[in-house]
């Protein structure tokens, strides 16, 4: 009986599976294309067999067709100095460091691998990647071109800012400039890193370092312009924008920069210039290219390939559906309505009348611009704002930006009063903003008195027949009336009013 078990034993011992049997598992789901599979399989593999050289190039170019660069790179730098004259594992390495820009690394792996197998199978592939990287090495100076542990370590950084690990990421290039004094990307980076953390003197200081040293540096100058553009340093912005306008980058690196700095910064044309003469060359971009295309073309006018941008990106990263920057925004919005005018925003939400940043809230519900003006980080402070206001701002926009805010009837009569303003006067031109500049100065006294804002219909008959009646001849209460399905007598009555609520000026 001990006999028998033991010989069961063996054979159940026998069929545990191994690395080898998951690699050839991996094998035959490729072959199937259920590449999922495949994934988990030689994920699997590499665990169990972790000094089996095979077993990781095949991970590692799994990893690499699914664009996890900086992945596939560790597994097949792993593969190599497990089996160093495997030529397969050579050309892989030249193929990846290629795809993170590490030419002359790649370059490198491709003439050792032509060297090694010059009639092999990837013979083809080796030329094309050493073709490639003389073409592009041409564009650099020896200075620019770092060595490909220094780009990897910067890569992985980018990757830590990314995912929002500043801290770490400070740490990884602090370490790189230090080793590489002159590798002015690290420098780059670490500037961004220390802004994002709020260390806005010393990434100010890092990018002026750069351009001391490297003068000229597009990235140092765009990073400088974007710490502008938060610190709302108009004047050194501008003159910084005027400077960038004038270069003319052959890099598509460089000309990326640029458009995703211009776009940032609200100079839409301009970026679209840069970012859509990309596309148009073959660029395939990122995420965040096709974000900042999107909001270029859209808000340059260019509305189809907007969203063509954008489901380019959506299908890259599904979280940002939903936050489309002609979300919420009629049809009738078109790119040079006041609404869209970004600068008029700014102006309203930021003036020093209380009134006029009501409206300027207001409307800032109506624009594609919402997103992007609610998410700067100095433009709204809304624990400084008045009650009306934040209530005005609530109206229009996310329920998870503002606090809990309750709206009184009152209120919400004024609210509908003014849209029914703004669906006569939709998309607003410059007398639609004069009319809503009188209409918020009576608001702002009216709600601060506590009126009740009774017939929200007559309210706004009365507001719009005191505005034009006071600019144009031939002005009737009948007609004005009509138009808002009320009688002369009420229109008469609400009129009387909101003359109480206008500016007293002494004689």
């Amino acid at each position: 009986m001990d006999k028998q078990r033991k010989v069961q034993d063996k054979k159940v011992i026998s069929f545990i599976p191994d690395g080898e049997f998951y690699y050839n598992k991996a094998l035959q789901a490729m072959q199937r294309d259920r590449f999922d599979d495949a994934h988990r399989y030689l994920k699997r593999a590499t665990e169990l067999s972790p000094k089996d050289s095979k077993i990781l190039m095949q991970y590692g170019v799994l990893v690499m067709e699914e664009g996890r660069f900086e992945e596939a790179h560790e597994l097949l730098m792993g593969a190599h100095t497990l089996d160093p004259a495997e030529a397969e594992i050579i050309f892989y390495l030249a193929e990846v460091h290629a795809h993170l820009g590490m030419l002359r690394d790649a370059k490198l792996y491709a003439e050792k691998y032509i060297a090694m197998d010059p009639d092999g199978p990837f013979a083809d592939e080796s030329m094309e990647i050493i073709d490639f990287a003389e073409q592009e090495a041409s564009h650099f100076d020896d200075d620019e071109m770092p060595d490909g542990e220094a780009y990897f370590l910067q890569e992985k950084a980018r990757s830590l800012m990314e995912a929002g690990d500043f801290t770490a990421a400070v740490e990884l290039l602090e370490s790189i400039i230090v080793d590489y004094p002159e590798f002015w990307a690290a420098y780059n980076n670490l500037a961004l890193a220390y802004f994002y953390i709020g260390k806005t003197v010393r990434a100010s200081e890092l990018v002026h370092e750069i351009l001391e040293h490297n003068k000229g540096n597009i990235h140092a100058l765009c990073n400088l312009a974007v710490f502008y553009y938060y610190e709302k340093k108009e004047e050194e912005l501008q003159s910084l924008l005027d400077l960038l306008v004038k270069i003319k980058p052959y890099q598509f690196e460089h000309r990326y920069k640029l458009g995703a700095t211009f776009a940032l910064v609200g100079r839409h044309k301009e970026a679209y210039d840069w970012l859509r003469s990309l596309q148009k060359r073959g660029f395939q971009g990122d995420a965040g290219y096709y974000f900042w295309l999107a909001h270029c073309a859209y808000f340059s006018g260019h509305e189809e390939v907007a969203k063509e941008a954008y489901s380019e990106l959506v299908e890259m990263d599904p979280t940002k559906v939903g936050y489309e920057p002609w979300k919420d925004v009629q049809a009738d919005i078109q790119a040079d309505s006041v609404e869209q005018d970004r600068e008029f925003l700014l102006e309203k939400i930021q003036n020093t009348y209380r009134s006029e940043r009501m409206f300027g809230f207001y409307l800032l519900g109506k624009s594609g611009h919402k997103q992007e003006i609610i998410s700067h980080p100095s433009y709204i402070d809304v624990d400084k704002l008045s009650e009306f206001e934040q209530l005005f701002l609530a109206s229009g926009i996310e329920e998870d930006f503002m606090p809990q805010i309750s709206f009184d009837p009152s209120f919400l009569r004024a609210l509908e009063t003014t849209d029914l303003l703004y669906a006569k006067y939709r998309p607003l031109d410059k007398q639609g903003t004069h009319l809503f500049q009188m209409w918020f100065t009576l608001c702002e006294t009216a709600l601060s008195r506590s009126f009740l804002f009774r017939n929200p219909a007559a309210l706004a008959a009365a507001a719009d027949y005191m505005f034009q009646s006071s600019r144009y001849s031939g002005v009737t209460k009948a007609a004005i009336a009509r138009e808002f399905g009320i009688s002369v007598p009420t229109l008469t009555k609400y009129v009387g009013e909101l003359i109480e609520y206008l500016p007293q000026f002494d004689a």
